[in-house]
């Protein structure tokens, strides 16, 4: 009989025999052996790799479970939540008085993934969500999507009760300081909700890199998001040379990138006390001078007749994400934000703390000020305090205490273990980009201001039980609050708002 089945036998059964053992695992204790042969010389290491392909294959007639060979490793995880919610909205007297917009419901939201290495260097990652809405996986019980008006049921499965894309990307690190990735990428700037939904998955492309001197660790993040394609653009052509016009619709436009730019670094001042710094850089182009949607120019206002002169249209408004709408929410002109965030970590007795915070200032906010109360002006709104500048700043400061900080966002659960976390954000209307904001605190919308406080705990080492509060109000009564969500698609301005959430949280 050939050497290498003979090998391959001694190796099957050591492997079945292991495979007894509680807690073994047949196929690590046999990839260890024939790795050990390679070392005596009894085996080439081509082919030992190939017995490594040929084992993970069933030899019985039952079903079979290969990986392929450039595939290193699989991680399946993912989370299963549930969740009771209430948030409301009080409009503001330009509305018509007092009304409240309000969603009470219970929710759930399933995420599924695998990620892991591949051969050179390369990486890879996928994961499935519930909802479309790519700030939100939650769907909510009794609601397939429909929205206001639309009578599915009971239990129904259509619209949003299937799987999304959430994220789907590959990555390269050739070196210990170097990660390059494309795709739909998960979130690979520090950063803060205050200016990005922790939800977004952005689509491109990044580059990472990173450097320990000392007791300081630094780190520089480049990403370059395809914000909107608007493929296609058709356009005639005039024979024997001349410019090309377009035929269809508006005036062609160019896809809108949003291009980021950060470097910090963490200072270890010792074992229980750090620093960490990044400011980040973002600007927008390629977005043109149109009317609507996210290229027009924001305007941010109240629809259904706020701000607007008596007889005025109001058709369109307030429209829907990106769509047109005569008083724009979605725009993204005049948009060019210095945003740096912080945080200290450090001990209380034996509890761990952070201290933390995020300010940004959008350096052409007093341009992009100008753009709405001329573009609102010219569809018939109307200012009642008149061109309003210096609305072009945002900041959030907090404390995080407990035996797991980061429980409330990504940390692992271990049982026991516990977070609380409380802080102040404060949004102008003209300091942030409104399509990445939070959408649940507060709301999505610029020009508000309020605390939110969670609690989360521990049940078991896979499951999270948490408790999260928000309340906020207008800041500037001049204005709108600016923005759209699809929670609370009605209210603006908005004079005060509170959100309830508890959540039970499943991880694997």
């Amino acid at each position: 009989m050939n050497l290498k089945f003979k090998i391959a036998g001694i190796v099957a059964v050591a492997a079945a025999g292991w495979a007894l053992v509680p807690g073994a695992t047949a196929q690590v204790t046999a990839d260890a052996l024939l790795d050990k042969l390679v070392a005596k010389g009894i085996l080439k290491a081509d082919e030992a790799e190939q017995l490594k392909i040929e084992s993970t294959g069933n030899s019985g007639s039952g079903t079979q479970f290969k990986l392929a060979s450039i595939v290193k490793s699989v991680e399946i995880y993912g989370d299963l939540r549930f969740r009771y919610e209430y948030r409301a909205a009080k409009l503001g007297p330009e509305a018509g008085g007092v009304y409240y917009d309000a969603a009470n419901r219970w929710r759930y939201a399933l995420r599924l993934g695998a990620r892991g290495d591949l051969t050179d260097d390369f990486y890879y990652g996928i994961r499935f969500e519930t909802s479309a809405n790519p700030r939100s996986t939650w769907n909510s019980f009794g609601n397939a999507g429909g929205g206001q008006g639309t009578l599915y049921g009971p239990f129904s499965k259509a619209n949003n009760y299937s799987f999304f894309i959430g994220q789907a990307y590959l990555g390269w690190h050739p070196y210990s300081w170097v990660d390059l990735s494309i795709g739909r990428v998960p979130q690979p700037l520090y950063t803060t909700p205050m200016v990005w939904d922790s939800d977004f998955a952005p689509e491109g492309a990044v580059e990472k890199f990173k450097y320990t001197y000392g007791p300081v660790d630094y780190f520089a993040t480049f990403a370059q998001y395809v914000y909107q394609d608007t493929t296609p653009s058709s356009y005639s052509a005039v024979e024997g040379g001349g410019t090309a016009t377009a035929v269809l619709g508006p005036t062609p436009v160019n896809d809108a990138y949003l291009l980021a730019w950060q470097v910090g670094g963490t200072y270890h001042v010792d074992t229980n006390l750090s620093v960490k710094v990044a400011p980040v850089l973002y600007t927008y182009v390629g977005h043109g001078n149109q009317s609507s949607g996210f290229y027009g120019p924001f305007v941010g206002e109240g629809e259904g007749g706020f701000n607007f002169q008596p007889g005025a249209s109001t058709s369109g408004v307030p429209g829907g994400f990106g769509v047109t709408t005569s008083l724009n929410q979605t725009g993204i002109n005049n948009l060019f934000i210095l945003e740096i965030p912080m945080q200290v970590d450090f001990k209380i007795g034996s509890l761990d703390a952070r201290a933390f915070g995020d300010w940004a200032v959008n350096f052409e906010g007093d341009d992009r000020a100008r753009a709405a109360y001329y573009g609102g002006r010219a569809i018939g709104g109307f200012f009642p305090g008149g061109l309003q500048l210096n609305q072009d700043q945002a900041m959030q400061f907090g404390l995080a205490v407990g035996n797991n900080v980061d429980l409330l966002y990504s940390a692992k659960p271990k049982k026991g273990t516990w977070e609380a976390r409380a802080y102040f954000q404060h949004v102008e209307q003209y300091a942030l980009d409104p399509n990445l904001l939070d959408s649940d605190f507060f709301e999505g919308r610029g020009n508000m201001q309020g605390l939110y406080a969670g609690f989360a705990y521990s049940l078991t080492d896979a499951t999270i039980a948490t408790v999260r509060y928000g309340l906020a109000e207008r800041i500037n009564r001049q204005l709108g609050t600016g923005g759209y969500n699809a929670d609370l698609p009605l209210p603006n301005p908005i004079d005060r708002y509170q959100i309830v959430q508890v959540d039970l949280t499943w991880k694997f």
